[in-house]
């Protein structure tokens, strides 16, 4: 088995911050590339956030920031900028999620950057699409969530009236997985054509195709012929069901495992109602299906259920919580989530890459790193003497 990762010899330059962008240069860290983590001298934000042993070493950063290099360059000096530029010219990608107005500032938009290596990959995340009516607006989670359509899906399946966010970064992680997708594409075509590019990853439009990917439904055609929003998704009754003794998933998907499941719960006739029958007649009658599911899961204990339609090959889960979701026997029996040692942080746990390369493995080689910790020895690659660093350090451009 290959020691190196697939992107192993790849320079990956990350002056992202929060969320999107550390979760989606940190898969490309798992895979092997140098990813050199700059940051002004405040820090990532989410440093910052939630509970933690360390300042600047917070729970979110810990979760997002592994396989990096961490080097502190106040871009505001002209020597930091310098520095910045003699990376550029030994980087292959150039990664950020600053507004085009401020990184044309500094003087890292697209044009100055390519003058300085002619085929980077430059990657950048934005809020909005460009040449859209919100240009270059400030975006974050909440306000994509809300100007995608997302924040009307719950109300929309349990009949509510107020729009609400999921409890969670959706637009931020859905989007890191585009943008780690893009940056794959742009090393790709480089690697064919031998030429680098402007690639412009917006928050927006990344969730808008998410979210219409089954609920642009019956408004796929024109003029429609049904409504938005996929029924089976947003029926009120898809849901964990309770049981006797607390609560399953169960998911029949087949005529064969509908029949079963009726079967099961005593309702045998159900398999045979012509509004069960088939794939399209139950996807027209799913909330009748649905309700009188959770009506049949009531009868057993949650045990009993797994038990039997395990053994009839009806697909099913039990409900896990955030507490208890890495306890379970699949992600504890894989090390999927892992305790390890960091060596200021001590014990924490790490969730590893998820996807498996039979040729080239996905090993952590770097703890997350503290802010600046590989300062010096980045500056000494670059051939900084000592001298050189300490008064790079004295005057604030690094640190």
């Amino acid at each position: 088995m290959a020691e190196k990762g697939i992107l192993s010899g790849y320079t990956i330059l990350d002056l992202s911050s929060v969320v999107l962008g550390p979760y989606a240069t940190q898969m490309l860290g798992d895979l092997g590339a140098d990813v050199i983590k700059i940051e002004g001298p405040a820090g990532d934000i989410m440093r910052h956030a939630g509970p933690m042993r360390s300042k600047g070493m917070g729970p979110i950063y810990l979760t997002i920031n592994r396989n990096k290099q961490a080097i502190t360059l106040d871009l505001a000096k002209p020597e930091a900028k310098e520095i910045l530029k003699r990376l550029i010219a030994k980087a292959d990608v150039f990664f950020h999620n600053v507004r085009a107005s401020g990184i044309k500032r500094l003087g890292f938009d697209y044009d100055s950057v390519r003058a300085i290596k002619p085929d980077i990959v430059y990657v950048h995340a934005v809020g909005f699409a460009s040449g859209g009516q919100y240009e270059g607006r400030p975006a974050y989670d909440d306000l994509i969530q809300a100007a995608s359509g997302l924040a009307l899906m719950l109300p929309r399946q349990d009949g509510s009236k107020a729009p609400r966010y999921f409890p969670g970064l959706m637009a931020d992680k859905t989007t890191a997985l585009f943008a780690a997708n893009a940056l794959l594409a742009g090393l790709l075509h480089r690697e064919r054509t031998g030429e680098g590019q402007f690639i412009e990853v917006p928050m927006l439009e990344c969730m808008v195709s998410f979210n219409m990917v089954e609920n642009l439904y019956g408004h796929a055609f024109v003029p429609p012929l049904g409504d938005t929003a996929y029924s089976r998704s947003v029926s009120p009754h898809r849901k964990p069901y309770a049981t006797r003794d607390g609560y399953i998933a169960v998911m029949p998907y087949s005529d064969d495992n509908w029949r079963q499941f009726f079967t099961l719960g005593g309702r045998p006739e159900l398999a045979d109602d012509p509004r069960f029958a088939t794939y399209a007649a139950r996807t027209v009658n799913i909330d009748e299906i649905y309700r009188l599911s959770e009506e049949i899961c009531a009868l057993k204990t949650t045990d009993e259920w797994m038990r039997e339609l395990m053994a009839a090959s009806v697909p099913c889960m039990r409900v896990h919580s955030l507490e208890t979701v890495l306890e379970d026997p699949q992600i504890a029996g894989t090390g999927f989530a892992e305790v390890r040692n960091h060596p200021s942080e001590g014990d924490y746990r790490a969730i590893h890459q998820p996807v498996r390369y039979s040729a080239s493995p996905c090993p952590i080689k770097r703890e997350p790193p503290r802010q600046g910790a590989d300062t010096d020895s980045i500056l000494e690659e670059l051939g900084y003497g000592e001298a050189e660093i300490a008064r790079l350090r004295e005057n604030g451009a690094a640190g």
